[in-house]
């Protein structure tokens, strides 16, 4: 256990295979169906244990303050769901963009539940982690899941789903896209009827909101124009960034190398698509076949 609090853990991104908007609750929150799957590449978190109960971030990023910030926010949700008198100095190194797409903030709060959870033997349940992520953000629940699923509701009831192995060129935009923003644009379809999670294959449907994103983010566009010259080239989340699958990682490299030739200076990597997350052997509790939060 103390070796642990010397660990650097892993926080990946997630790219959504395809997302569609299925109906709106009279709350306002939007109904999806999505496949969620993460890659090898993100951020990373370090824990250092304190003497009193404060949770401090080490590392505050410009722009966000340390209160609203998703990692300090999990941590506190955290102590007073467990009742934990423990505090802790978080170092975030942030490798994902903001107003990505990729589930960064999401990810971040995600990894600092399950790792304080292991840390300070505070004995929640999986389950009880993704209520409680709930509580941050509609994303942080399948991070905390840990399997690559078919996601719906406001993006919490998962249904494990196989996808197949590949090698994805990620591409994000000199952009930041506020989701709020997509999810208000009256442009936005809300009515796609529902499917089956058993129905699903690997390139089913599409992003529903790339077109409201292109519309409003020209470069997103002229991204995913570039990258369709490889193959079905999708926007993840809300967007900006933009990914496109290879079955070689040799190719995938290749062909970011040509982007790079065209546009010096671009924004991109190459990552392995996961059937799970680094951190789910830290979950004690074998997860269901299906998980309703």
């Amino acid at each position: 256990m103390d070796s642990d609090w010397n660990s650097e853990w892993p926080a990946p991104a997630k790219l959504n295979l395809f997302l569609h908007i299925v109906g709106r609750r009279v709350d306002g929150y939007h109904l999806l169906q999505t496949v969620f799957r993460f890659i090898d590449y993100g951020d990373s978190l370090r824990f250092v244990p304190r003497s009193d109960e404060k949770i401090t971030l080490a590392t505050p990023m410009a722009g966000v303050e340390d209160v609203t910030n998703l990692v300090v926010r999990a941590a506190r949700a955290l102590q007073a769901a467990s009742a934990c008198k423990q505090g802790v100095t978080i170092y975030l190194t942030k490798r994902l963009p903001l107003g990505g797409g990729l589930g960064g903030g999401s990810s971040d709060a995600a990894t600092t539940l399950i790792v304080l959870n292991h840390l300070w033997q505070t004995g929640l349940s999986n389950e009880q982690l993704q209520t409680l992520g709930l509580s941050l953000g509609a994303d942080v629940p399948i991070f905390i899941y840990g399997r690559a699923a078919f996601a719906e509701g406001v993006g919490e009831k998962f249904t494990l789903v196989s996808v197949p192995p590949a090698w994805y060129l990620v591409v994000a935009p000199p952009v930041n896209v506020p989701t709020a923003k997509i999810f208000d644009s009256a442009a936005l379809r809300r009515d796609i009827a529902p499917v089956d999670p058993a129905s699903w294959q690997d390139g089913f449907g599409s992003n529903l909101m790339q077109s409201v994103v292109c519309a409003l983010y020209p470069p997103v566009a002229q991204c995913l124009t570039a990258l369709q010259a490889y193959g079905d080239a999708r926007m993840s989340g809300s967007g900006a960034c933009c990914f496109v699958a290879f079955e070689v990682e040799a190719d995938a490299i290749a062909a970011l190398a040509a982007l790079r030739e065209q546009t010096p200076g671009l924004d991109g990597f190459v990552a392995r698509g996961l059937s799970s997350h680094p951190l789910r052997h830290l979950d004690e509790v074998e997860k269901p076949a299906s998980t309703v939060v």
